[in-house]
């Protein structure tokens, strides 16, 4: 256990970051409660309006500092018409620097629905799944397949001709995203809703693409060293309508990069929406937590941004530190606000625009923190 402090650090970012950000403080602040908390918050600003400003995407120090933290807590990067010279969205640094630079192989979105949460589907509000058949996790490589800078365009007279994407699978990339995978099913241990079996499904399209049949193969390998954990195929297209379909199926998920990006997605459907979809950038040694709903300008400054993403993120955040030293305090507090969330969902009291109600993100920082202190009591 650490004796001394965590040094976390928080990247607030673009448009609704900065808020949901604030909203976070709070709940970490509450879990102190005026004591010394076993961690520092130290807030750099950074991202596509900090370019704007000043021409570059981070104040001086603050990526080193970033890197060097014991975790990293992102608002969210992105500002319309904002680009880099070479196209890129501004920001993009932050998120694809910090995950390239540090490695963070593993991408790690739960899927989890709380009671008291709603559903939008078709216009109305429905109750599609309950909170007992949706609890899952996928598990994304992070750092290759087609999100390597294996890319080009052909422009000739003024005008693109051609523009080339190469997808890349190692078998490094692989196999340690997939036993992560395994690993985590293990730690897990309830297993899928339906049958509570411990289950790794992988989600490929080994049917047509090379680089999926080799992802498979590598599963098949590494799989093979986990007996205790059932492992099923799925190919990407038909997971999509079995996942939303049949949720309670899932324990842990493992796909490729880009099928990744869309599959999580789509799951945060299941619980409610991006404002309750966190996710987290896993590596050996260090690790980046976000909310992953974006920037969302046109919530900007409104105050209305549903916060509870964020606070999902910092309960990851707080639960990897205790895992990764394996520090008893870290766990507890990552408990702590796991409980104040599932606390305040299922009161109501802290409905924001996108379930139908009129919290405020300052609203939902107030009631999480409230119920932490309480200590559940109501």
């Amino acid at each position: 256990m650490r004796e001394t402090a965590y040094r976390i650090a928080l990247l607030p970012g673009d448009g609704t970051g900065p808020e949901v950000i604030r909203a976070g403080r709070r709940v970490l602040d509450a879990l102190s409660d005026g004591a010394v908390a076993p961690w520092t918050l130290e807030e750099y600003p950074a991202g596509a309006l900090y370019y704007r400003d000043h021409g570059t995407e981070w104040a001086p120090g603050a990526e080193q500092a970033a890197r060097s933290a014991d975790a990293i807590l992102l608002g969210a990067v992105g500002w319309p018409g904002v680009s880099l010279p070479n196209g890129d969205i501004a920001g993009a640094g932050l998120i694809f620097g910090l995950r390239f630079g540090l490695d963070l192989y593993a991408n790690v979105r739960p899927c989890r629905l709380y009671p008291g949460v709603r559903h939008r589907v078709s216009g109305q509000w429905k109750e599609v799944w309950t909170p007992e058949n949706v609890d899952f996790v996928i598990v994304r490589e992070n750092t290759e397949g087609l999100y390597t800078p294996i890319r080009g365009a052909l422009s000739r007279g003024g005008g693109t001709e051609v523009a080339i994407d190469t997808r890349v699978i190692t078998r490094k990339g692989a196999e340690r995203v997939i036993r992560y995978a395994f690993d985590l099913s293990r730690g897990r241990g309830r297993g899928a809703p339906e049958d509570h079996r411990r289950r790794v499904t992988c989600v490929d399209k080994a049917n047509v693409l090379r680089g999926c049949q080799f992802f498979r193969e590598v599963f098949e390998e590494v799989g093979a060293q986990y007996p205790d954990i059932e492992r099923e195929y799925a190919y990407v297209d038909a997971f999509t309508q079995w996942m939303v379909r049949n949720p309670e199926h899932y324990d842990v998920v493992v796909t490729t990069n880009m099928f990744g990006d869309i599959v999580t997605d789509l799951a945060a459907v299941l619980q409610g929406g991006m404002g309750f979809a966190a996710g987290g950038n896993i590596g050996v040694e260090h690790a980046m937590f976000e909310p992953v709903h974006g920037s969302s300008p046109k919530h900007a400054g409104k105050n209305e941004i549903n916060p509870f993403a964020t606070f999902s993120a910092i309960e990851m955040l707080l639960r990897w530190l205790g895992e990764r030293h394996t520090d008893p305090r870290m766990t507890a507090h990552a408990n702590r606000v796991e409980s104040a969330i599932a606390q305040v969902l299922a009161s109501g009291s802290a409905r924001t625009y996108d379930q139908g109600g009129t919290a405020t993100t300052s609203d939902a920082g107030d009631r999480v923190a409230e119920a932490i202190r309480s200590g559940g009591r109501t």
